[in-house]
Formats: structure tokens, sequence, C-alpha cells
């Protein structure tokens, strides 16, 4: 079974510098443990990182871009090398002048053809490693030239200090929701916009529907219902940096315990469907799947679906996104995945990576 965007995009470049998904909801609805064996999309690898706080006995870590290794990759010798400061101003959450001597010390640890493509980017080792994504890039022309157009910068400021909800509420209504913000907004986050600029016009072949209308909701949430000032992700989008919120895998208490794990991680520049048709049945216990499924026709994410049951252990579960696509586990497969919206729901309402519209937990079947 062929990867079907594979053939519709190219995964040369780097088009995510760091994970947009929520790696707490992740591990809550995965329960990485010992003895588990998880496969992963890699990403730049903050999310499979992540699952090793759990202890795992071993991640399969996949991706089609050799890009997104080169990200991964790097943050493991960053882990293995670095202090956790050090780590955090390589990446780009603290600000640092010593960019270029964090990656010199971790080189050495790179295998050739990743130390050649860093090797080959310093202006991006300067930046951060963490803003060296195209989608990266995209969100760094949100926050310095349409932003300042909606809000001042002390306006930006007073939307991530703590407050309660119900004050949250009140300045979105009275201070941050201006004409300029709903205007530009929907102007800035069109398909037409983000597929050019952020993610892939590739990417939007089953979207139907405005898209910058679902985001727009869906950040009033985020900006109201949840708590702007403990929000990574949202931190990063106006400020170019994670502040005083820092996503799982970059949280000083989990330094140590990813440090002593990355060795559990395998990194593979390769199709999923081949990964899956490379193990034997019944192997796996958990499948962080991000948001896969948006690119793929119905019957594509059904034979996908099938093939992560064959190797699946029973009671294995699957843990995916949907942002601007409906895909969930189709009737068809009730007699053996079922849906968990008992785990996924609650922790979907609490998913500070607020843009996805659905997050999916399902539940393989079996004796």
């Amino acid at each position: 079974m062929p990867s079907e965007v594979a053939s519709r995009a190219s995964f040369a470049a780097i088009r995510y510098a760091q994970c947009w998904e929520d790696a707490d909801i992740l591990c809550a609805a995965l329960a990485p443990a010992p003895g588990k064996v998880l496969i992963s999309i890699m990403s730049a690898g903050d999310n499979t990182l992540a699952l090793l706080t759990g202890a795992p006995a071993r991640v399969i870590a996949v991706d089609l871009s050799p890009a997104q290794r080169a990200c991964a990759l790097l943050r493991v010798a960053a882990y293995r090398r670095l202090s956790h400061a050090q780590l955090l101003e390589l990446v780009g959450s603290r600000p640092g002048a010593q960019r270029a001597g964090h990656y010199a010390r971790c080189r050495e640890l790179l295998p050739e053809d990743v130390r050649q493509f860093w090797d080959e980017r310093p202006a991006e080792i300067a930046g951060g490693i963490g803003a060296a994504g195209k989608f990266e890039r995209y969100f760094a022309l949100f926050r310095r030239r349409i932003l300042p157009l909606i809000h001042r910068r002390k306006v930006v400021t007073a939307l991530l200090q703590p407050r309660p909800v119900a004050e949250r509420r009140a300045f979105y209504e009275q201070q941050w929701s201006n004409r300029r913000w709903r205007w530009l907004f929907r102007l800035f986050f069109s398909r037409r916009l983000m597929g050019a600029l952020g993610r892939d016009a590739a990417f939007f072949q089953y979207v139907q529907g405005d898209v910058a209308a679902r985001i727009l909701e869906r950040t009033r949430y985020a900006l109201t219902e949840l708590a702007p000032a403990e929000n990574p992700y949202l931190h990063w989008i106006l400020t170019g940096a994670h502040g005083a919120a820092l996503p799982l895998a970059l949280r000083a208490e989990h330094f140590e315990s990813i440090r002593d794990r990355v060795d559990l991680v395998e990194w593979r520049v390769q199709a999923l469907e081949d990964t899956l048709a490379g193990l034997p049945p019944r192997s796996v216990d958990g499948f962080n799947l991000s948001d896969i499924f948006e690119y793929m026709s119905p019957d594509h994410h059904e034979q996908l679906l099938r093939a992560i049951v064959r190797v699946a252990k029973p009671g294995a579960r699957l843990a995916y996104w949907n942002m601007l696509v409906p895909r969930a586990r189709p009737e068809s497969m009730a007699v053996v995945l079922r849906p968990r919206p008992d785990i996924a729901e609650p922790l979907w309402r609490r998913d500070q990576a607020w843009f996805y519209s659905r997050f999916v937990v399902e539940e393989v079947l079996g004796s």
C-alpha cells in the first residue's frame, strides 16, 4: 500500500521545526509505560521524545522527510550533550547568543548526512532550530507583519497575563476581538494563504468549508476558555519564544528522563505504510498518528487503519487529530476498532494546540 501523500507533496525541506500538537494530551491518551512498544509520527521529534517520559520499551518514529529526521536527531544530540538551559536556547524557547557554540557541541554526535544538513543552515541555527520550518515562518510572518496592524505590543503582553476565565472572556470581547482582528485573521488564515505559505496546497485536497472561520472560532476558545499564560504554542505564535510555558518534552522535570532514554527511539525516514508492512502482527501497543489522515482519501484512511490493526495488540490505542477534515474509524471496522470519546473529548477540551477541531482516540478490540 503506497503512501498517498508522498506522491502529491515534496518533503525535502523542514515543514515543521517543532511539533504543533499537545504532547500532554497525547501522553494522557496513549499512557506510555514500561514494556510498551509505540509508533510515532516523527515531525520535529518533540512528541516522540515526550513519549519517553513513560519509559516505554521501544518507540519507532517515522516520517517521509529526511529534513524532519535532521530536526529530531539534532534534538537527540542536544539532550545528550547540552544542559537544559542550553537546549532551550538552541531550540529558541529562550533568548541566547551562543547557539552556534551549542550546535558545535552537538555536531560530532550527528550522522554525516544530518551534520551536512545543519552545517548548510547557520542562519537557522542562529535563529533557533524551532523557528526553522515553513510553518514557523508562516507564524513569524503573522507575528511581525499582521499582528502589529491589529494590536500594540502592550495589548499582546496583556493577553498573555494570568487572569480568571471571566476576565479572559471580557478581555477578548472588549480589547482583543476588534474588526481588524477578525478581518485580518480570516485573510491570513484562509485556505489560499495557509496552503501557499504555511502548510502545502496538497494537504487541503479533502478540505471543505470555510477554513479561516473554523480556526477563528477555535482561537476564541483558546484565548478565553483556556489560559493563554500557560500555553506554549500561543506564546510562540505571538512572541517567537515559549516564555514561561513550555511543551512537555522541553520542561525541566522531564529533561533527565528523556536524555537517559533517547536510545529507545528508532528514527526512520519511511512511509508509515512501509513501517507497518515490516512489523509482525500484534506487536505494537500504541500509535501517535499526528493528523496524517487529513491528507488521504477515505478509502486510503480505512486501508491504513486496517494495516495498523494488523500489527496492534488487543487494547492498543490510536491517537490522532482532525484539523479541517473529519476522519475517524469507519463503521465497517466496528468489530475491530472502537472509539473512545470518554478519553478523547475531555482531553480535547484542554488541548493547548487549539486549532484542531477534534482529538480522536480509538482502541483495538480482540483477545
